[in-house]
């Protein structure tokens, strides 16, 4: 089992201000210097409540935090000036993915060293494009067009 980035008793704050979010100070996290922002992206749980693919956001002062939405709140009964539990762990592509773009790389030399010299949140985006198709027919397309582009050393955000 992989160890949680997070696993305690947070308060609940809210940043000053008219529409203020509310949130829980996670300073034990270091922002990603790779990622979008510096986001951290992670699964878990809030007092028992399901998140997934949830970014941690960089507070200005070199930590981050969870801001917790009024839908997460009320489903748990919670407000600014409570504790919450939090357990959360790194999100990271499905395995399955991530190992058949890596298997298809290795016919292609070029195209697989241009994604590894890509960054994480750049490698990410692909795998997640990969990922969310709706059928094994468009996931197999997508495998076919990620080579093409990195053959052509196009980045994903690149048209």
């Amino acid at each position: 089992m992989e160890k949680p980035l997070v696993n305690g008793s947070y308060l609940l704050e809210k940043f000053q201000g008219k529409g203020g979010w509310t949130y829980a100070a996670l300073p034990e996290v270091k922002p990603d210097k790779k990622a979008y922002f510096n986001w951290v992206k992670v699964n878990g749980t809030i007092d028992g409540y399901e998140i997934k693919n949830y970014s941690l956001m960089p507070m200005g002062n070199g930590k981050l935090f969870l801001a917790v939405k009024a839908e997460i709140r009320k489903q748990i009964g919670k407000k600014a000036g409570d504790w919450v539990e939090v357990v959360l762990y790194p999100a990271q592509a499905p395995v399955d993915t991530q190992k058949d773009l890596l298997l298809c790389l290795e016919d292609e030399p070029a195209a697989h060293q241009t994604f590894l010299n890509y960054t994480k949140a750049e490698q990410k985006a692909y795998i997640d494009w990969i990922d969310s198709a709706k059928t094994e027919e468009t996931k197999i397309d997508r495998l076919a067009e990620t080579i093409n582009r990195l053959l052509r050393q196009q980045k994903f955000s690149e048209k």
